[in-house]
């Protein structure tokens, strides 16, 4: 398993975003219970977020995020990862 940092970049459908943002944390809190999310929150005044998850490749952190609710409900009007050598502080290995 790597990490991986996910971001988000939200559209500006707040009201769907806020409709959707308990089964969103939900879902998240879900994965972080089974080890797959280390970290999660919101970013640059709350117009995107981090998530930092563990995975097999780029492609699975992504596919594992594909069924957030925001995702499905399309609030995210971006996504973008990047593999997270961390070496230093609570995610290190």
């Amino acid at each position: 398993m790597s990490t991986y940092a996910v971001s988000y970049t939200y559209t500006d459908d707040v009201t769907t975003r806020d409709e959707v943002r308990p089964s969103h944390r939900d879902f998240l809190r879900a994965l972080h219970a089974d080890g797959v999310v280390r970290a999660s929150g919101p970013v640059d005044g709350g117009t995107g977020a981090l998530v930092v998850v563990e995975a097999d490749s780029a492609d699975e952190a992504l596919r594992i995020l594909d069924e957030d609710p925001f995702a499905t409900r399309g609030v995210i009007a971006e996504r973008s990862v990047r593999a997270w050598d961390v070496v230093i502080g609570g995610f290190a290995r």
